[in-house]
């Protein structure tokens, strides 16, 4: 029979009130959140900007300067052997480099004792091959003598134990097997002195070939000085520069100490910096420096401050402590910068653009996720060129950005990308 189906409604109802909840309850979260959400920051591209870490230790306070670099040192060339001039190469005011050639000398002596020196050199190594030749025969003859005495020595015990076997078979005498006895005692004994006088012959090559050796050195050392000497006839300038004096002529005797040219040297030059008056106040001699050419950095220090003050500035000598870049050379602008003091155990980040001496702005801060930035109140301290003191705002390891970011101060907040 037929069996009639409990309502199902109340169920229904019950689901609609669950759901309805569920939406109500979800879409009140979201408008909570979204309430709470601050504005979207604005866009940064991060290679537009330059970022700066707040570090501490030594700061150093710094000024700078623009100037040139004046040549300082002249180069004396002397004779390096005696002989005769025989022509002269180059004339004042050449630029010369190092391997050139500024004057011909002519001294047959030198010449002939450095063909002397090169059959002295020949005749030491061919005295070293016949002694190795010969020690080598030695020692294959003493080889070939233990060789014949081993054979010899081999025969003789062979003989012996014969000798022994047929005596006690009462084949052969007493005698007789002692005599192959002591004949192989014999030949043992031999043996043992000629590996003896082996090792002391091959002892005794080592030290004759090495004594035979040093002779072979000392005659390429002498054949080497001498030409050297003959090289030497033809006068170097020995550096880059400049021809200043050429003190010689043709035909004239010179020796071993006479000077054959000056040469101003490009390559030693200083530093002349034009500080401003107003910083300059602070300068000493003994200051360490730094010349920017452009093509590299030299280190200095200063030596020399003019007193006079010229066209508000006033002149500081640097002397280059440092090798010269390429593309150095006299009245090459260059900038200079000179360490003033060192600030021990201090807050300091790079120099952010307009900043001042102990005056506070607002710096753009990068935030913990290193994509967001916001701005930020900081107090400066000591100022220098490329960095300042942070008294208060900012702590160690802190990013910030230390470039122009006035086109951002609408904004408290920005997003790098």
């Amino acid at each position: 029979m037929d069996v009639p189906r409990k309502s199902r409604t109340g169920l229904r109802w019950f689901k609609r009130i669950v759901i309805f909840v569920v939406i109500v309850g979800g879409g009140a979260g979201i408008t909570i959140s979204l309430n709470r959400l601050q504005p979207a920051a604005k866009p940064v591209d991060r290679q537009s900007v330059v970022i700066g870490t707040v570090e501490r230790g030594v700061m150093l306070r710094q000024v700078r300067g623009n100037g040139s670099l004046v040549p300082i040192d002249i180069t004396i060339v002397p004779s390096p052997v005696q002989g005769r001039v025989v022509k002269v190469n180059v004339l004042p005011g050449t630029p010369v480099t190092s391997d050139m050639i500024l004057v011909e000398l002519d001294n047959p002596e030198l010449e002939n004792a450095a063909f002397e020196s090169h059959w002295q050199l020949k005749s030491a190594e061919a005295e070293y091959a016949a002694l190795e030749k010969r020690l080598e025969t030695e020692l294959l003859d003493i080889e070939a003598r233990i060789a014949q005495t081993k054979a010899n020595l081999l025969e003789a015990k062979l003989q012996a134990e014969v000798d022994e076997t047929l005596f006690k078979s009462g084949d052969r005498s007493e005698l007789q097997w002692k005599l192959s006895k002591a004949r192989a005692d014999n030949l043992d004994t031999i043996l043992v002195f000629e590996n003896r006088r082996f090792d002391i012959k091959s002892e005794s090559v080592v030290t004759e070939l090495a004594r035979q050796d040093a002779s072979v050195q000392q005659a390429k050392a002498k054949l080497e000085l001498q030409r050297s000497k003959v090289a030497s006839l033809m006068v170097r300038a020995g550096t880059d520069g400049v021809l200043d004096q050429m003190e010689v002529e043709v035909g004239q005797r010179v020796n071993d100490t006479t000077l054959i040219a000056r040469i101003i040297n490009p390559q030693k030059l200083k530093a002349v910096i034009r500080i401003p008056e107003t910083q300059a106040r602070d300068v000493q001699i003994g200051q360490v420096a730094s010349i920017d050419t452009r093509n590299g950095i030299i280190p200095g220090i200063v030596r020399r401050i003019d007193p006079a003050v010229q066209n508000n500035t006033i002149s500081v000598d640097v002397s280059l402590e440092g090798e010269l870049p390429r593309g150095a050379r006299p009245d090459l602008n260059v900038s200079g910068t000179i360490e003033l003091e060192r600030l021990e155990d201090v807050l300091y980040v790079g120099r952010p653009v307009y900043s001042q001496a102990y005056n506070t702005i607002g710096l753009f801060c990068i935030d913990l996720d290193g994509i967001h930035a916001t701005r930020r109140q900081v107090t400066l301290g000591a100022l220098s060129v490329t960095t300042v003191e942070i008294k208060s705002g900012l702590t160690l390891g802190e990013q910030v950005i230390l470039s122009n970011t006035s086109a951002f101060d609408d904004v408290d907040r920005i997003r790098l990308r």
